[in-house]
């Protein structure tokens, strides 16, 4: 069994700097630390989400906190795959992170069909920092899974189960089954899993119980769970050697 206790880290997460999210960087990790993680990871938005921030926020998170009451930061981005199978945030400023994410937005692409999109984004898995493919769940942008998973082997991407789309359903089309089937196939060939928590607000932070319930649902083997050693997900990152 998964317990969310076992979950000792959560990376994606947005303040007030992505436009459509609710807290500040000190209070997002006052609520991780209240939910016993040990890492937060915090990814605003790239270019393409209308009100997020100028890139030029990126290049400067030196200044950023790094540890807030026992709880270490670290700071990437969730950023936006698109429609030419590019990413919507250039490598200059991806090189000033500690992680990427993509991740498909409705915001900026439109729906090219199952083998289109999914060569999109296993094209932009193959980008340095990249480490998680977000939200890989909804048909109203649908995908190949087997191609999917197969690309997250080939790049060492993880993939994500979404703790906020699980929390709003009716909205990803058919995630519950998308993510049963993405889960299969992970554990087939031994990729790695994410939950994240996907939090725009501190009271989100660390939310998994639906994750976790979703994954013991299936019987998914706790050694693909990325969240459980700090370590382990360092060294998927490069952070450590």
């Amino acid at each position: 069994m998964i317990a969310v206790s076992d979950l000792l880290l959560d990376i994606h997460t947005h303040t007030i700097a992505s436009g459509h999210a609710y807290g500040t960087i000190r209070e997002m990790a006052e609520s991780a630390g209240k939910r016993n993680l040990k890492l937060l990871g915090i990814s605003e938005h790239a270019p393409g989400i209308p009100g997020t921030c100028d890139p030029i926020y990126f290049s400067n998170l030196s200044v950023a906190p790094k540890n807030w009451n026992g709880t270490e930061i670290i700071y990437g981005c969730e950023v936006n795959v698109l429609n030419d199978g590019t990413l919507s945030l250039a490598q200059k400023y991806l090189d000033y992170l500690d992680f990427a994410i993509i991740g498909i937005h409705k915001q900026c692409y439109h729906n090219e069909g199952i083998l289109k999109n999914t060569e999109n984004i296993v094209s932009c898995m193959k980008a340095p920092k990249v480490c998680l493919v977000s939200h890989p769940d909804d048909d109203h942008m649908p995908l190949d899974y087997e191609k999917l998973v197969l690309g997250a082997k080939k790049y060492h991407v993880a993939l994500e189960l979404n703790n906020s789309s699980l929390l709003k359903p009716q909205k990803r089309l058919n995630c519950v089954e998308n993510y049963k089937k993405m889960l299969s196939l992970c554990q087939k060939h031994g990729v790695f899993v994410m939950i994240s928590s996907d939090a725009h607000d501190p009271a989100y932070v660390g939310r998994f119980e639906e994750a976790c319930t979703l994954l013991n649902q299936v019987g998914f083997t706790k050694e693909l769970l990325i969240n459980t050693d700090v370590k382990k997900f360092k060294l998927h990152i490069g952070l450590v050697s």
